[in-house]
């Protein structure tokens, strides 16, 4: 499975939890440091919106990756984003061309690996909201399986301890199959509630 793929499958999911909140979840804590279910699904529309721009060449420009409100229905606005990464990340040549990610660096990224850090952060981030919500993670092992060599290449060190941080400081190994080993990876205790 390609890893444009993996990842629509990573994000559908995504789509399919966040679809599951009724009004009284957005304001329920998640696993990623002081966000509630709101900010979280926010930050994932906002970073699909940046990257559907860095696939079309336009990821240079601050402009795309500025955080956006999810409005009255944060559901139906982060399904329209899904959609504007999913159709973009599609196009022919997506994953030929090379992603500016300004939030990773001033480095540019092949769309492949690029597409890579989209798809890690899904299979964390549709983790972080089915958590949230108490609902089973419905990826398909091959898909898990595909995010663990990913999660296991993230660096270290102290940028993982700085407040804004992607991802916290890599935890204990779990026992398990391979998504409590992702998440811990990645500053995730599987066993959050």
């Amino acid at each position: 499975m390609d890893i444009i793929e993996l990842d629509r499958i990573a994000v559908l999911e995504s789509v399919r939890l966040a679809g599951r909140a009724g009004p009284g979840d957005w304001d329920r804590p998640t696993p990623c440091d002081a966000w509630t279910l709101r900010r979280l699904v926010e930050h994932m529309g906002t970073q699909h919106l940046g990257f559907a721009a860095a696939a079309r060449g336009e990821g240079a420009d601050a402009a795309a990756w500025a955080p956006r409100p999810a409005g009255d229905d944060p559901a139906a606005w982060y399904r329209g984003t899904a959609r504007t990464v999913l159709d973009a990340f599609a196009r022919p040549g997506a994953s030929e061309r090379w992603f500016a990610l300004p939030e990773i660096g001033a480095a540019t990224f092949p769309g492949a690996t690029a597409m890579g850090f989209h798809f890690i952060d899904y299979v964390v981030h549709s983790w972080d909201v089915a958590a949230t919500l108490g609902l089973p993670l419905a990826l398909p092992d091959e898909v898990v399986e595909a995010a663990l060599p990913l999660a296991l290449r993230v660096p270290g060190g102290a940028a993982r301890e700085r407040p804004d941080a992607a991802f916290r400081p890599a935890l204990p190994v779990a026992d398990g199959g391979p998504l409590p080993r992702v998440l811990a990876a990645l500053g995730r205790s599987p066993d959050w509630r």
